[in-house]
């Protein structure tokens, strides 16, 4: 389920309803319509901007050429390699363990990105620039995963710091460039054309319009989900057959050079599939820049406005507080948990290729099954998000555990099987849930505003939580359990903000700020795009 599936209240006040129509720009028709080559050629493009290269496969190759460069800090330096000890380098001006060094990477990186998407990222609503940012940053994305091939040597470790970076932020800015098109498509479908005209002539109700274009944008939503992972499953068996051909399995040399080999492999999958779209995608106009405005402080304006508007909304400000930090939470557990196990697995190729397939097969079947239960017993969205975070906290347990035992703890190859099927099944759902709940607590009109704030939020945080569990680490000399405790604390804190947010309160305060604000005149929202921080969180990838 996404935010798309939440109608307006067919109860809401005509005056409401009103605004609304004036909001979405009834009277307006685009030159352009969705063909299905052109939908499908956004689809395909998904199966290449998989994550495998710069999210996976990226990450991994890079804690692998740590572990091979690092020593044993037992020993004199670098006399003894790592082995199942502790395994350090020198980074920064400290000897870190390389679990930390990991996490700081990341950090920075998601602290670039931050920067970034909050500078370009409403680049999307105005002019014509967003395909070409998709292009170029898809370009540079293809040319980091091809780069690999020159980084096998452990010595070589260095430069895989500036790939690792390079290949996070470019796989997050193209894939979020590329997601803030598909509002635009699905309000181009013939059906969703001939249902406006409908409504300007008065056979069809605006609830109902506003009902189909929900679907609509849902359907292409999952849609390009379900297409994705059955290419993704696709690719990686191919992958299968490569790291056999490699004999990646044979000796340690085999399997880094496998690891920099799946990653260009997936490079050139991505190009392939990116082909089609930058082509066929129609060249539909965006917004004009609001007076006293440039494409240099459009970003940082939209956020601020955004954000004194949510200070207005009690309800909806206590979810922006759980939102940030249990995002928080979450992304920086999967990061460690990650470490963990590329350490467990020994840095297996075959074995992460074949975790990732199990681990995406439950992530669909997880997503359906949340949605089945919603959909058949009729639970609202905040008592599914609940739910979906009590299994959060137990993830975090799960590793807090592993802080003075080595029996438990993400310390065995078994522990990170079962861990991908319970993440796929009880985890993964967060990212379609806490989106909708945005929807809940945010006024219609200014929906794609609030989404763009809670996108920055959720960004700002992604690089707060490795920063801090980086520091944990080295200062619990090297426990690379111990950010767990961290991350445990703050995730039964953030549980207590969303316990307090209130939904029904919450429609009556934005029902209230509808009303002000359409006397205000304070906004004026588009139906032409959506921000781009805002368009990637409807897929469910941070």
């Amino acid at each position: 389920m996404s935010l798309h599936d939440i109608a307006p209240d067919e109860k809401a006040p005509e005056k409401q309803e009103q605004f609304a129509i004036d909001v979405n720009d009834l009277g307006s028709d685009t030159q352009w319509t969705t063909t299905r080559t052109e939908l499908w050629s956004y689809y395909v493009y998904y199966i290449g901007n998989n994550g495998l290269s710069g999210f996976n496969f990226g990450p991994s190759q890079f804690q692998n050429l740590l572990f091979l460069a690092g020593y044993d800090p037992a020993h004199v330096p670098f006399s003894v390699p790592c082995g199942d000890g502790s395994c350090v380098l020198p980074y920064l001006g400290k000897i870190r363990d390389i679990n930390s060094i990991v996490l700081l990477t990341n950090g920075i990186s998601f602290a670039i990105q931050a920067v970034l998407l909050l500078a370009i990222g409403a680049w999307a609503d105005y002019g014509r620039w967003r395909p070409n940012i998709t292009i170029f940053f898809t370009i540079v994305a293809v040319a980091v995963s091809f780069a690999w091939l020159g980084v096998e040597d452990p010595s070589k470790w260095r430069a895989g710091v500036a790939l690792y970076i390079l290949g996070l932020i470019t796989y997050q800015c193209s894939l979020t460039f590329w997601t803030a098109a598909f509002p635009g498509l699905a309000r181009d479908l013939p059906e969703v054309k001939e249902s406006k005209a409908e409504v300007k002539s008065g056979i069809r109700s605006l609830h109902d319009h506003t009902l189909l274009t929900s679907l609509s944008r849902n359907r292409i939503s999952n849609v390009s989900f379900a297409v994705c992972s059955a290419g993704e499953i696709l690719i990686l068996a191919v992958m299968v057959g490569i790291l056999k051909g490699l004999k990646s399995d044979e000796s340690t040399e085999n399997n880094t050079k496998a690891f920099s080999v799946l990653i260009a492999f997936s490079g050139g999958i991505w190009l392939l599939c990116a082909l089609p779209w930058f082509f066929l995608e129609k060249r539909r106009p965006g917004l004009d820049l609001p007076p006293g405005t440039s494409l240099l402080t459009i970003g940082f304006k939209q956020v601020a406005v955004a954000f004194r508007e949510c200070m207005r909304l009690k309800q909806t400000f206590l979810y922006l507080i759980f939102y940030f930090l249990m995002g928080d939470v979450l992304n920086t557990t999967v990061t460690v948990i990650g470490t963990l196990q590329n350490s467990v697995v020994a840095y297996s190729t075959l074995q992460l290729t074949l975790l990732l397939i199990v681990g995406i097969v439950a992530q669909g079947l997880g997503i359906y099954l949340f949605w089945l239960v919603q959909k058949r017993f009729k639970i609202s969205t905040k008592a599914m998000l609940s739910f979906n975070v009590f299994w959060i906290i137990i993830l975090t347990i799960w590793g807090l555990i592993g802080v003075h035992t080595d029996k438990f703890g993400f310390k065995h190859v078994w522990e990170i099987w079962l861990y991908q099927v319970f993440y796929g099944l009880m985890v993964c759902p967060w990212y379609a849930y806490s989106q909708t709940m945005i929807s809940e607590v945010s006024p219609l009109p200014q929906m794609f505003l609030f989404f763009a704030l809670f996108s920055v939020v959720g960004k700002t945080s992604a690089f707060i939580g490795p920063l801090v569990s980086s520091a944990i680490i080295t200062a619990s000399n090297n426990n690379d359990n111990m950010p767990f405790a961290f991350l445990f604390a703050l995730g039964v804190v953030s549980t207590l903000f969303l316990w307090m947010v209130d939904v029904p309160k919450s429609r009556l305060e934005c029902e209230e700020f509808i009303l002000a604000e359409a006397q205000r005149k304070a906004f004026k929202p588009a139906e032409t795009s959506i921000g781009a921080d805002t368009a990637i969180d409807y897929l469910g990838h941070a």
